[in-house]
């Protein structure tokens, strides 16, 4: 079995151990890691090779995420490097079990699950698609997250929900730049996981409101959730990361 597959079989085991889990946050993780990821980092014919004018890759002496459909998978593996670190850190904290109820350490560690499997996923997909990932795989990046008060509930809470609803509105506004289905598939796919996430820490920090669905992220008029361009994201998603890159080439 390949490191890749143990990584999956692990992920798998922690979701389904517990008695308690919410089973619209495991269902929805574990399908989008059995499907068309799998399928995509292992295809490699043309219509999966579009890097667009620009391919993922260092350039005056910095990476940058590139261009076309390569330059937008690298794009949404940095966010999910980002989102998997913070939850990983959330889920090992000394005090996890001081600061939440058993319901809700089992909601966080559903979604630190999943965003290790966006992660993993992304960095397979990208390393069969890339014409040569050891020069055009993003690295592992840094984080910083000294602005989140690891001893608050509230700091914690907060900074997820940021996280997530940058998550999807992240992946609506990168829908139009990709043009190969397969990838486009893809990405509907691990948009509605995102933004079970977003409902769910929602409703962890206002149960029993409309949060979840509120009109700061949910347009009234139209019902459609907000759709923002990487250089809108980045900015935000920056702030915790410490590892130096550019996106020149994405709008």
């Amino acid at each position: 079995m390949s490191n890749f597959m143990k990584n999956v079989v692990t992920v798998k085991e922690q979701l389904t151990s517990g008695t308690n889990r919410r089973s619209f946050l495991k269902i929805s993780g574990l399908t989008m890691a059995a499907t068309g990821l799998l399928l995509t980092g292992c295809n490699n014919d043309d219509d999966s090779m579009n890097n667009g004018p620009y391919a993922p890759g260092v350039r005056n002496g910095k990476f940058d995420l590139g261009s076309g459909d390569l330059g937008v998978l690298t794009y949404a593996y940095a966010l999910e490097q980002l989102e998997a670190d913070f939850y990983t850190r959330v889920v090992n904290l000394n005090n996890f079990g001081a600061l939440f109820n058993s319901e809700e350490q089992q909601i966080l560690s559903d979604l630190y699950a999943h965003e290790v499997i966006h992660r993993e996923f992304f960095k397979v997909a990208l390393t069969g698609a890339l014409p040569n990932p050891s020069t055009q795989l993003l690295p592992a990046l840094q984080f910083d997250f000294s602005t989140v008060n690891f001893s608050s509930r509230s700091s914690i809470l907060s900074t997820a929900k940021a996280l997530e609803d940058t998550g999807v509105a992240a992946y609506n506004g990168a829908g139009k730049l990709i043009t190969s289905t397969d990838y486009l598939l893809l990405a509907g796919k691990i948009v509605s996981v995102e933004a079970r996430h977003a409902s769910a820490i929602r409703s962890l920090i206002n149960p029993n409101s409309n949060d979840f669905a509120g009109d700061d992220v949910v347009n009234a008029s139209n019902g459609l959730d907000a759709a923002k361009n990487p250089s809108q994201i980045l900015p935000i998603a920056g702030s915790f990361i410490t590892t130096e890159f550019t996106a020149t080439y994405l709008p």
